[in-house]
């Protein structure tokens, strides 16, 4: 089997002092990827993404991504939504589940947002119409829309996934999302061995805090999606159980979507799990499944120990601490 080729792009955040601990601990589990070490982030010197890093991700149609810094409120785009754009990322996937071991206000969560990601008002066209007054415009497309609900019921049909809930605010914008609502819709009805519903988002916010049981797969907007994603890693103990996956129909991107933890960076005391686990499930898809499950069961049984967690698990290991604990785990 050829050892596949990834660009690792450990980000100009904590993934700098995560990525050493990940390669060591992949090839610990008997993973075997030839990693493609790429710089990203605002000290390149060539702009936040440069083009050499979308040449090597669209090369290697792989790669695993640390956090980037993103201005707010000023300065240049989101380097991840450049990165989306650039690699027509159009499918941005957010599985939340309980990870074994790691206190969280639910058992048994097991439900997959599933994000549109090139649209929406991430498309980024704000203008200021008058001093104080700014225009920010929402895309919807048709086209987008059926594309990544075609791509939430495929997924739910592969996975074993009998429901589909479109999430949406078509109660006050009436043209954009009802239009969404309605496409999705019309491809849902193409799929009638799957239960689909429609749920207005604060409502979907409300139902995910009281009863995230009741939800399998839900399709989203941008920034629907975005939110959601965040509030449901809450319900499963928050950024250690939770990662991204953004895709193409020829691209995939592992994601540490969350612990940015600039103020960490250089101590040597940060929690590894928000990149570990995105690298567990880039083994997965290429086919490494026991390194993967080598690799999350030391987790589980370090996690469950809570001898060797990091400060923001309830412990005081350093980061050397617990990746050493964990690779002990895989003998």
């Amino acid at each position: 089997m050829t050892t596949p080729r990834v660009t690792l792009l450990p980000g100009d955040l904590i993934g700098r002092d995560l990525a050493p601990f990940v390669i060591e601990l992949v090839a610990a589990a008997g993973g075997a990827i030839d990693w493609e070490l790429q710089e990203a982030g605002a000290e390149t010197g060539e702009g936040p993404v440069p083009t050499h890093v979308i040449e090597s991700i669209r090369r290697n149609g792989l790669a695993l991504k640390g956090p980037l810094k993103s201005p707010v409120g000023e300065g240049y785009e989101s380097p991840t939504v450049t990165l989306r754009k650039a690699l027509g990322l159009y499918a941005g996937v957010r599985r939340i589940r309980n990870l074994d071991g790691l206190k969280a206000r639910y058992a048994g969560v097991d439900l997959v947002i599933v994000r549109e990601n090139t649209e929406d008002v991430y498309a980024g066209l704000e203008h200021q119409v008058h001093p104080g007054v700014v225009e920010s415009i929402k895309v919807v497309t048709r086209a987008a829309t059926e594309r990544i609900a075609h791509f939430a019921y495929r997924y739910a049909t592969a996975n074993g996934r009998k429901r589909v809930a479109i999430v949406h605010k078509a109660n006050i914008m009436k043209k954009a999302d009802g239009l969404f609502l309605s496409a999705a819709r019309e491809v849902g009805a193409k799929y009638p061995e799957l239960e689909t519903r429609d749920v207005i988002v604060d409502n979907a916010c409300m139902q995910l805090v009281q009863k995230p049981h009741q939800f399998e797969v839900l399709v989203c907007g941008n920034l629907y999606g975005d939110i959601l994603s965040d509030l449901a890693a809450g319900l499963v103990g928050g950024i250690s159980a939770v990662w991204g996956v953004d895709q193409s129909d020829d691209v995939v991107v592992f994601d540490a979507i969350h612990g940015k933890a600039a103020h960490l960076m250089g101590k040597g005391v940060a929690n590894p799990l928000p990149m570990l686990l995105p690298a567990i499930a880039l083994l997965e898809h290429v086919g490494q499944a026991e390194a993967a499950s080598r690799l999350q069961s030391a987790i589980s049984a370090v996690l469950t120990a809570g001898t060797a967690l990091t400060a923001d698990l309830g412990g005081s290991a350093t980061t050397r601490e617990m990746a050493t604990a964990i690779r002990s785990a895989m003998r």
